[in-house]
């Protein structure tokens, strides 16, 4: 017989809404710390207080996102903002609408396919890397700087020669749009969008600026017809289902614009904090130089490499399980379920956390720790599949895994190549957005590496 989950103590009034509101992940450790793997909070003033039930351990991952996905779907409060700020493309759809977006969308990411990637997201790290030598005092914040080279990689391989017209309007709504979904999607109650408060207007700014950018770069590639440049708006435009059948112009800016968040937000937060624990981990740091010196002799980083780095790989994968830029990630049951020994009543929200479970005791020794040997292949293998899951899992697992993986892998080795790193700041600071970000600087000391041709001179 199933268990009540039990209750996190919180608030007399309020109950643990504070506490979520003002500190959500340590709300979420403290949890699991104090009550097991399975915990339900109460949050909300009397009358509007809602149940929230969070999972931490690694099965009970893997129940949700994998093996009863179906019982656990997006439809709670944020995925409703998110659908409602940028569409609902593959992050958000569901059922046969999902089915057949993966299924077109499928093809344009294939190994081969996001291999072709890998000279666009070179060039943006070897100007991002040139730019850093008029650094004023050779310090850098690498927070804004991945953001920028995260952002112009994937603003690049979307629209192709459009980069420099897009960049600035994604760089400054997407912001916005964050703000807005969280603010809504955790409130007890929602205003209408429709109502004309200063944060509605800037939302519905942003969401036009963003919107009007995409369709204007759409209509000019259909309106072309078929061409070979090759950047993914064209391929979207010519990706076609089983049945012939195209996206329209309004499907095609659904996917754009999940691209546009997933593939330089999330990488952005991955790439600045594996840059800092290098900065701040002079040994690690020299380890991976090392490979890539021995791997790339002074060469540009190919798709090819990502192989035969796999110490740099170790690092990328270490700095996402300390730092997940998908912090928590919520469902909402559709039926009873049991999970851990628990009951979860239909119709509530389920939360699982990279952020508690890749810090778990029960499978990470000193999981506080920056440790990229963790990742050894023997290590990797003895652990549960789910104790890591930055890319989630399951039948709605990230489509982009494997190009977040070349763009912070042959990102990491071109500064590499380029600088060696000294942290300045020691603690980063954290805020949650629609994906986890650093709330101050994490800046880092430069000292520019010779050159192949300076060395030998």
């Amino acid at each position: 017989m199933s268990k009540q989950a039990p209750l996190v103590a919180g608030h007399p009034l309020l109950g643990s809404l504070p506490d979520l509101r003002d500190d959500t992940l340590g709300a979420y450790l403290r949890a699991r710390r104090d009550h097991g793997d399975v915990v339900r909070f109460e949050a909300g003033p009397p009358g509007l207080r809602a149940s929230l039930y969070a999972v931490f351990s690694a099965d009970g991952v893997q129940q949700i996102l994998g093996t009863e996905a179906s019982n656990f779907r997006k439809e709670n409060d944020v995925y409703t903002e998110i659908r409602e700020s940028i569409g609902n493309g593959l992050l958000t759809s569901q059922d046969e609408e999902y089915i057949r977006q993966r299924r077109m969308i499928q093809p344009l990411f294939t190994r081969r396919r996001v291999d072709a990637y890998a000279g666009a997201v070179h060039d943006e790290a070897t100007a991002t890397a040139h730019r850093w030598t008029t650094a004023s005092g050779n310090v850098v914040d690498v927070v804004p700087e991945m953001a920028e080279f995260a952002l112009r990689s994937v603003t690049r391989i979307l629209f192709g020669s459009d980069i420099e017209s897009a960049v600035d309007v994604v760089r400054r709504n997407f912001p916005v749009i964050g703000e807005s979904v969280l603010r809504r999607g955790v409130a007890p109650l929602r205003i209408p969008r429709t109502w004309p408060t200063p944060a509605n207007r800037r939302t519905a700014t942003a969401q036009r600026e963003l919107y009007a950018i995409c369709d204007r770069i759409i209509a000019e590639r259909t309106a072309a017809g078929h061409d070979d440049s090759g950047d993914m708006i064209s391929l979207l435009i010519g990706a076609r289902d089983e049945d012939g059948s195209a996206l329209d112009a309004d499907s095609v800016r659904d996917q754009v614009l999940v691209f546009l968040l997933a593939g330089h937000e999330t990488t952005a937060t991955a790439l600045a904090f594996g840059l800092h624990l290098l900065a701040r981990h002079p040994d690690a740091q020299h380890a991976a130089r090392a490979e890539v010196d021995a791997v790339l002799d002074g060469r540009p980083a190919s798709a090819a490499d990502l192989e035969r780095l796999p110490y740099l790989t170790r690092v990328f994968k270490e700095a996402m399980r300390l730092y997940p830029s998908v912090a928590i990630m919520g469902r909402r049951s559709v039926a009873d379920s049991e999970v851990c020994g628990f009951h979860i009543p239909g119709g509530s929200d389920v939360y699982v956390s990279p952020w508690v479970t890749q810090r778990h005791p029960d499978y990470w020794e000193n999981p506080d720790a920056f440790d990229p040997d963790r990742f050894a292949p023997d290590l990797e293998a003895a652990r549960p599949r789910y104790a890591w899951f930055p890319f989630g899992g399951g039948p709605r697992s990230c489509i982009g895994q494997y190009f977040a993986m070349l763009e912070g892998i042959i990102g990491l080795a071109t500064f590499l190549q380029s600088y060696e790193f000294a942290a300045v700041d020691a603690e980063v600071p954290l805020e949650l957005g629609m994906t986890m970000r650093a709330a101050g600087p994490a800046r880092v000391r430069l000292t520019r590496r010779p050159s192949s041709g300076e060395a030998a001179a």
